[in-house]
């Protein structure tokens, strides 16, 4: 409800206030019973929304959840799409019959813990980001003048993050190269989520018309942000991918090449070198992080960072970087040394040696120098297949 109902006095019949467009309206309901007047005071309120809206009738939440599908569906990420269809199909519980102007904070929060009975706080903000972007959409076709709601996002206990250890990569390829020889060309997407930091449907899209051989760049095409921004190719890949070298086409498309991937193509892949390599959390979108976190570690400013990983914001960039703990022991022990504490030795718990070795320092100076770099190896080198991988 978005009205009052009261007495006044010693009258027996029921009142109601409430205000649209700035205009206050109270009237009686001539009703003493409440729930009568409840039922008068909610028609007059949609009436005189509907004249304020222009005519328009307020839709339900599930209405207007299925005209934002019908008009941004098609232009929208996949991912984008299918996130408003599973909340609206699962997750609108009692809501979804509710008209937009007739859902309070209350039902909000009261809604938001039945949620939070199978789901985390994380999905919790994310269902109720849903909701408002469907509020904002009705508030932009005039259907409402503002999103009837105030319901803040629930704080969140951050966990660390997974990024693919430099020592482990090699190995690692090598169990994503042997559970996919059926279909090598998802070995080539992961590839190339891991050398240009592309996301999992940026890797299924790639195409060859978009890399430049010339000057080592790859261009996508279709991206999130909308962006075309050039990505430098690693030698290492471009290694990879010149025995299948196309004119056009999908890189790492099914049948070769014929069909693209469907969302979520790679992650049986990955999970399975994940469980051979004793790695935890290892995902397309970790592997964009390690990416990210790789190039920082490196010394790359976060300027350029972000370009390549085509981030609107600074800040975006820096979600995706987890900091290493040993270059700060490491620097802990140059203080000490410094000011004369234990006399050079180390401080406990250091390591001698930073987790992004030379062999990183190697992969990302490949594509400088030409060389070849970090060998994530082939399928005939990492596991001895005469075919090699046909990527």
């Amino acid at each position: 409800m978005s009205f009052h109902l009261f007495r006044t006095g010693k009258a027996k019949n029921y009142h109601y206030r409430f205000q649209i467009a700035g205009a206050r309206v109270q009237r009686s309901t001539r009703e003493n019973n409440k729930v009568k007047a409840c039922a008068v005071a909610q028609r007059a309120y949609d009436e005189a929304l509907t004249l304020a809206n222009g005519g328009k009738v307020v839709p339900t939440l599930a209405a207007m959840a299925q005209e934002w599908l019908e008009v941004n569906g098609p232009i929208s990420s996949a991912a984008h799409q299918r996130s408003v269809e599973t909340t609206a199909r699962l997750h609108f519980y009692d809501l979804g019959d509710l008209p937009l102007n007739q859902i309070t904070t209350s039902h909000i929060e009261l809604t938001r813990n039945l949620h939070l009975v199978d789901h985390k706080p994380a999905s919790a903000n994310h269902w109720l980001r849903v909701l408002k972007l469907i509020a904002n959409w009705a508030v932009k076709r005039e259907l409402i003048r503002s999103i009837p709601w105030q319901v803040r996002m629930l704080k969140v206990q951050k966990r660390p993050r997974s990024i693919l250890p430099i020592a482990a990569v090699a190995e690692w390829f090598a169990a994503v190269d042997k559970v996919t020889r059926a279909d090598p060309s998802v070995a080539t997407a992961i590839r190339l989520m891991f050398g240009l930091g592309l996301r999992e449907s940026e890797a299924a899209g790639a195409r060859w018309e978009w890399l430049d051989w010339q000057r080592a760049t790859y261009t996508p095409g279709i991206t999130k942000g909308r962006e075309a921004e050039p990505v430098p190719v690693p030698a290492w890949l471009v290694e990879q991918l010149a025995p299948h070298r196309q004119v056009e086409g999908l890189i790492a498309g099914k049948r070769g090449g014929a069909q693209q991937h469907p969302p979520g193509f790679a992650r049986k892949a990955m999970k399975s070198a994940n469980l051979s390599c004793k790695i935890k959390g290892i995902t397309p979108h970790r592997l964009r992080g390690t990416f990210a976190t790789m190039l920082s570690e490196q010394g790359v400013p976060i300027q350029t960072i972000q370009a390549v990983m085509r981030h609107k914001s600074p800040m975006t960039t820096m979600a995706y970087l987890e900091k290493n703990r040993e270059t700060a022991a490491q620097a802990q022990n140059d203080i000490a040394e410094k000011i004369g504490f234990g006399r050079g030795e180390k401080v406990a718990g250091a390591t001698p040696q930073s987790r992004m070795d030379t062999h990183l320092h190697d992969y990302h100076q490949s594509s400088v120098d030409g060389n070849s770099g970090l060998d994530l190896g082939s399928h005939t080198q990492q596991t001895g297949d005469e075919n090699g991988i046909e990527n």
